[in-house]
């Protein structure tokens, strides 16, 4: 057991800097070596000690800096210090952010560590673009789904999931897969003309919101040419995105577009 290590697997959140925990702010200012990812802004990386070492450990479609393995591997490595480490990744990790393996790996080396949840982007982002995930009369529920699997494998999209409108679906990383999620949709029953939304770079001040329908979903990816990071909202509470427009922060309702 690595005794003098202090390991923090902490969630950074979606991008806005104000939306970090209380605790993940101190643990990331307080950290003698944070290890981070793609995902985590350049806002919440300025909040990181000038004296701490960083690490970048960022993934990207085919171009990664480390693998997983790789990462785990230096995690254990990096318990052998006496140092505090932070391990930061974007939203949650556990929500779509391979924390679990990782979390795995140090309980296997028998290495203590902590998990300091984040706020998953798949509720940030819609909350940023106006759309609550759930609504009386609208939705009773929402359903976390990731549209990209490991390897480049095909997503595996449940129908029925899929097919219950009462069901706000939240698609994470679905940009790649786009149009077979359009056709799994399609197939479930879903009306072409079911409220979607892509929320492009959300809770940034690169924010943009296009208002769309699942009919018009790949068109409207395309013809205003989005980029990865995006979050895909399904269902009727996207609708609500315009009346509570006024209530967003002044860049997010500067970039909310109707398709």
């Amino acid at each position: 057991m690595h005794q003098h290590a202090r390991i923090y697997l902490v969630g950074a959140g979606p991008g806005d800097p104000d939306l970090l925990t209380v605790k993940a702010l101190r643990l990331i200012r307080q950290a003698d070596t944070v290890i981070y990812d793609r995902l985590v802004s350049p806002e919440i990386l300025r909040l990181v000690s000038r004296q701490a070492a960083r690490v970048y450990v960022g993934k990207a479609t085919g171009r990664h800096a480390l693998d997983q393995s790789e990462i785990n591997t230096l995690l254990v490595e990096q318990a052998a210090s006496r140092k505090t480490i932070v391990r930061l990744k974007g939203g949650d990790p556990y929500i779509f952010g391979r924390g679990s393996e990782e979390a795995l790996e140090l309980v296997r080396h028998g290495i203590a560590f902590e998990m300091v949840p984040g706020i998953t982007a798949g509720q940030a982002c819609a909350a940023y673009a106006g759309i609550p995930l759930t609504h009386r009369g609208l939705a009773s529920g929402v359903r976390f789904i990731t549209g990209h699997c490991r390897n480049n494998a095909e997503p595996v999209l449940d129908t029925r999931s899929l097919a219950d409108g009462d069901q706000t679906l939240v698609i994470y990383m679905g940009l790649g897969n786009l149009g077979l999620i359009v056709d799994r949709l399609m197939q479930a029953g879903r009306s072409p003309d079911t409220p979607a939304a892509i929320i492009e770079r959300g809770t940034t001040p690169r924010q943009r919101s296009l208002i769309t329908t699942i009919g018009q979903l790949q068109s409207t990816a395309t013809s205003a040419g989005v980029e990865a990071p995006a979050m895909l909202v399904i269902g009727d509470v996207v609708s609500l995105a315009g009346e509570l427009g006024p209530a967003l922060p002044e860049y997010a309702e500067a970039e909310l577009q109707y398709a």
